[in-house]
């Protein structure tokens, strides 16, 4: 089996497709019943199901977005309505989330270190808190 897609629910499927949308730069592209899907990258969608649910607890899900420079990264999910997540800052990872509060980890390109208890290493004063 592949992977075909990942699906986030939400209570408000187009505003969080349309969060999405931009920090992806992947364009909202059909909408079906409950759904809202983005366009489709290398076999890969990402899609929006309305739910009647809130989000309680931490994702046992999470995407790892890579970025050249992950602090610029955090300022424009601030800017489109994310937020930084800093009880996991003593993990090293730079975890956002999303309008709808679903976690996602910003992390650099190419490889990075991480110590025996799993933490990362590429969290420096330039990441804002």
């Amino acid at each position: 089996m592949d992977v075909n897609s990942v699906i986030i629910d939400s209570a408000d499927p187009d505003r969080l497709a349309a969060f999405w949308s931009e920090l992806l730069d992947r364009p909202v592209v059909a909408r079906a019943g409950p759904y809202v899907w983005l366009e489709r990258r290398d076999g890969f969608g990402v899609g929006f199901q309305r739910t009647d649910g809130f989000k309680a607890g931490k994702n046992r899900l999470h995407l790892d977005l890579e970025s050249d420079d992950p602090a610029a990264e955090q300022a424009r999910v601030e800017a489109l309505g994310g937020r930084r997540l800093t009880e996991y800052d003593p993990g090293g990872f730079l975890v956002m989330a999303d309008p709808d509060g679903n976690e996602f980890c910003i992390i650099p390109k190419g490889s990075f270190e991480l110590d025996d208890e799993g933490r990362a290493d590429y969290l420096t004063g330039d990441v804002a808190t």
